[in-house]
């Protein structure tokens, strides 16, 4: 992947609704230029979905927790790859201390939860985690599209 891979990645993790006309203007770049990314990211199995992002009062039922991840050696990087492609990660972080990164992740069910974790945990390179649910927020930023970083 390039940079202009990356920057496209970006936009559509903010508004992955937007169509291929903007994206391009956006960046830059033709229309066609964007189907062929598009289409290259998907068949190689980075781009793996698409989503929609719901404010958190409105999926109470929702199960969020963050997951602290060791990673073995230098293998940072491919686990950073492989939380990425996970659709159930709402955030992935770079930390210093016991843990190596950290992931916000969602999921419908407490189930569901448990699938995640186990493909979390089989993940090469990912050598312990440990999982703390989200019970209720105290105070919270608004992370709507317009407002973020």
């Amino acid at each position: 992947m390039d940079a202009l891979d990356h920057q496209l990645i970006g936009l559509l993790r903010v508004d992955a609704r937007l169509s291929t006309v903007e994206l391009a203007k956006t960046l830059g770049v033709s229309r066609g230029t964007i189907v062929n990314r598009l289409a290259r990211l998907e068949k190689e199995g980075i781009i793996i979905g698409y989503t929609v992002c719901v404010k958190p009062d409105a999926a109470a039922t929702a199960v969020v927790a963050w997951v602290s991840i060791a990673v073995e050696g230098d293998g940072t990087r491919e686990v950073v790859r492989a939380l990425l492609s996970e659709p159930a990660v709402r955030s992935l972080h770079d930390t210093n201390g016991r843990w190596d990164l950290v992931a916000e992740v969602e999921a419908a069910t407490i189930d569901q939860l448990s699938q995640l974790l186990e493909r979390v945990r089989n993940i090469k390179g990912v050598e312990n985690s440990e999982t703390s649910i989200h019970l209720r927020s105290f105070k919270s930023r608004d992370r709507t599209p317009e407002s973020k970083p």
